[in-house]
């Protein structure tokens, strides 16, 4: 009994996937929390962080998640997230979510931005959408939480940092073996989670109720599909089966143009969601709230787009692939 259980869909492969999603982070991981701590030894993280700091100001979190966001934006969620555990900023939840709003849409966008680039959507469109649209979100969550002084609260964190007593290098290196180690057990968890989604329909589910909103906003059948399938499952998923079938032409290029720019802004929804969830984000917010910007912002640059010549649009928005 217990042999089919171990064997089944639940399990199959299970341990092998949370090594090798584990492995490809830490190979990423390890060498930004040494050069981290190098950038810390010189001052930069001051530097950084006073550089950053009018961002930051802007809507409404402290400098030092300067450093938290930019190291987002290069890598990934989970390098931010590494990060973030090194900081003892107090934040309250309405703090946390802004700044899980600024890396759930803004995050890895060197690989991100060439997956996009390959769909024939130019970086300068995906930068200009992913930036200006987190900044943009954080910006509104911002003045609507200090007009209406909602989720004024102290954030709880599944991670949290505590300062080392001990200020040497070997304290400090156990303490990003413990962090690591935390971070394993996060990733385990997740797949697991996320693999029980999977089993229970979870995602058929979010594909079903997406379908007709995504319709609407004139992307065709086709497109809709593999959309849906970068909405939940992540860019790099339903970008690269978009450039598959645009090679094929079996989609336009106006689809494959409205099918990135939303999912610059809403991809991953189960996996970074959860995520983010883990620092003390208010759920709300960074799920429901995240939808419904994604799905206005894409609306307006559809009728946008629709007031444009074909030829204008191929010449500086997307191109044929």
């Amino acid at each position: 009994m217990f042999g089919q259980l171990f064997n089944g869909p639940l399990f199959s492969g299970l341990w092998k996937e949370i090594i090798s999603v584990t492995w490809t982070l830490f190979k990423i991981m390890i060498p930004m929390i040494i050069v981290i701590k190098v950038i810390e030894e010189l001052g930069g993280i001051v530097l950084l962080s006073q550089w950053l700091s009018p961002v930051m100001f802007l809507v409404g979190l402290p400098s030092e998640m300067g450093l938290v966001w930019a190291t987002t934006l290069v890598t990934n969620i989970y390098a931010g997230l590494l990060v973030f555990m090194n900081t003892d900023a107090d934040l309250t939840v309405a703090q946390v979510s802004i700044l899980g709003i600024l890396m759930l849409i803004a995050h890895g966008l060197p690989i991100e931005a060439a997956i996009a680039k390959k769909a024939g959507v130019g970086i300068a469109m995906t930068l200009g959408v992913r930036l200006g649209g987190s900044l943009l979100m954080a910006w509104m969550l911002h003045q609507t939480y200090q007009a209406g002084d909602w989720l004024n609260y102290p954030a709880e964190s599944v991670w949290q940092h505590t300062l080392a007593s001990d200020p040497s290098y070997m304290a400090w290196a156990i303490d990003q073996v413990k962090s690591l180690v935390m971070i394993f057990v996060i990733i385990a968890v997740l797949i697991t989670f996320l693999r029980i989604l999977k089993l229970l329909g979870v995602e058929k589910l979010m594909g079903i109720i997406l379908k007709p909103i995504l319709s609407l906003l004139g992307i065709s059948r086709d497109a809709t599909n593999l959309t849906v399938v970068g909405i939940t499952l992540g860019l790099s998923f339903g970008g690269g089966l978009l450039i598959n079938e645009a090679k094929r032409g079996h989609i336009s290029p106006r689809d494959i143009f409205v099918s990135i720019m939303l999912l610059n802004l809403l991809h991953s929804l189960i996996e970074d969601t959860l995520l983010i969830l883990l620092i003390g984000a208010d759920f709300t917010t960074i799920f429901w709230g995240r939808i419904v910007f994604s799905l206005a912002v894409t609306s307006l640059l559809v009728i946008a787009i629709n007031r444009i010549d074909e030829a204008i649009c191929l010449k500086y928005f997307y191109k044929k692939i």
